[in-house]
């Protein structure tokens, strides 16, 4: 490679680099109890273990009316059966002379006995006020796009460091970390970091710049897709006498016999119809469980006005959510996905360490002189072992999404090799 043309890529990586980090360091540290925010709400919520169901015995207006008990005057949003616990939430819009600091609030039933569990305004648990800091900073919307443009930065910042990585690793053997000097040491192990959890940090880069789009393509999907299902519906008044949730429930389960219905948003202009409720449901396979088909169920007569599937922009997007949050693979890939994210860390933390203590780039490329004479390699050979790790990851954070049991198992042991190299390298360096 010309050095004219690796000053323009080192330059384009520590631009980029510069610009996210500090917003990257926030999104990494916010996502380690993200990581684990089944577990985190079952702490702070102990309750005996029960299995899910797919159908509560109960019938969902029964839930919804203890809801409205609690809070007279509000008028539901939303009912959904959660898939890992026997629960029913319901969300209430409270009326506005209600003096809560939140307009709306989620009541929680045991799905199978009706008993309240709890009750609270919706968004105001500690998962999620970490997750509104992860995926907005507070900010909405326009906090959501902003943090996708960070996203967007990250992964700029490692195309241009892989490339930048050959020059510096021609002679020097793959996962080498010197001890010294300071600085040498902070590049190898920025190096060998980024190398080996390359494509995870790619992965997780991409799909959170997708995930901050998320609103907006929502919304074009209800402006454009829906205009035509809607169109013998306007000019007609808001559906007033509605139907039980139990019965559009069912409308949908006999529409969609191979899906299971999780959640049932009652009319509203803002997030389903003025004249509809809109049932969400998704498939039983690992896979399928991550894509929804909505259908839409007239909120007066029980028919089914339309059972499409979402289009390719908001599949992608359903599928794109586990990849960034690791939440699908059991406990151990949990926990990998937390050493992951570490890396990450160390790589952001790095990068702020060797640009503080920028020096000569004699000194960023020196050689110990077990190396000095050795022969620069092809870059063929440099990027080998990187290219084996990143493949070997995607490979790994794909399988879990196949299927459960060996699929898993098979997810695990491949994501532990790219921490291991990074473990062994890291262990030489300091001895």
């Amino acid at each position: 490679m010309h050095s004219h043309s690796l000053r323009r890529w080192y330059w384009l990586h520590r631009w980029t680099s510069l610009v996210c980090t500090i917003f990257l360091l926030v999104s990494c540290l916010t996502g380690l109890p993200l990581i684990f925010g089944d577990e985190i709400q079952q702490f702070s919520e102990p309750a005996k273990q029960e299995a899910a169901v797919e159908i509560p015995p109960l019938p969902l207006q029964h839930f919804v009316e203890l809801a409205l008990a609690d809070h007279p005057g509000s008028r539901p949003l939303f009912v959904t059966i959660e898939d890992d616990s026997p629960k029913v939430n319901v969300a209430l819009m409270l009326p506005p002379k209600a003096k809560a600091k939140l307009p709306r609030v989620i009541e929680t039933f045991n799905a199978r006995t009706g008993a309240p569990l709890s009750s609270a305004p919706q968004g105001s648990s500690f998962v999620d006020k970490i997750l509104e800091l992860h995926r907005s900073l507070f900010a909405g919307v326009p906090g959501e796009l902003f943090m996708g443009a960070m996203a967007l930065l990250f992964v700029l910042a490692l195309l241009s460091g892989f490339v930048i990585y050959g020059p510096f690793m021609r002679r020097l053997p793959f996962a080498t970390v010197r001890p010294a000097p300071r600085r040498t040491h902070w590049l190898d192990l920025h190096n060998l970091l980024g190398a080996a959890a390359m494509c995870w940090m790619l992965v997780v880069g991409v799909t959170g710049a997708m995930n901050a789009v998320s609103t907006p393509l929502f919304a074009l999907w209800r402006t454009h897709s829906m205009a035509t299902l809607l169109a013998p519906y306007k000019g007609h008044p808001p559906a007033a006498h509605l139907i039980t949730p139990d019965e559009a429930a069912n409308s949908a389960r006999h529409a969609l016999p191979q899906m299971k219905v999780t959640g049932i948003v009652y009319p509203d202009p803002r997030i389903s119809t003025p004249w509809h409720f809109l049932i969400y449901t998704k498939g039983r396979t690992p896979i399928t469980s991550r894509i929804f088909t909505p259908v839409l169920v007239d909120a007066t007569s029980g028919t089914v006005t339309s059972s499409a599937r979402f289009p390719w922009y908001i599949h992608t997007l359903e599928v794109s959510r586990p990849l960034h949050f690791g939440d699908y693979g059991g406990l151990p890939l949990k926990i990998l996905w937390a050493a992951f994210d570490l890396a990450a860390i160390a790589v952001l933390i790095s990068g702020i360490v060797l640009w503080i203590k920028k020096g000569k780039a004699e000194e960023a490329s020196r050689v110990p002189a077990r190396a000095t004479h050795m022969k620069p390699q092809p870059y063929a050979m440099v990027y080998r072992w990187p290219a084996v790790l990143a493949l070997l990851s995607f490979a790994g954070l794909l399988s879990a999404l196949l299927g459960d049991g060996v699929w898993n198992v098979l997810s695990w042991l491949l994501l532990l090799l790219p921490l291991a190299v990074m473990a062994r390298g890291w262990a030489k360096g300091r001895a």
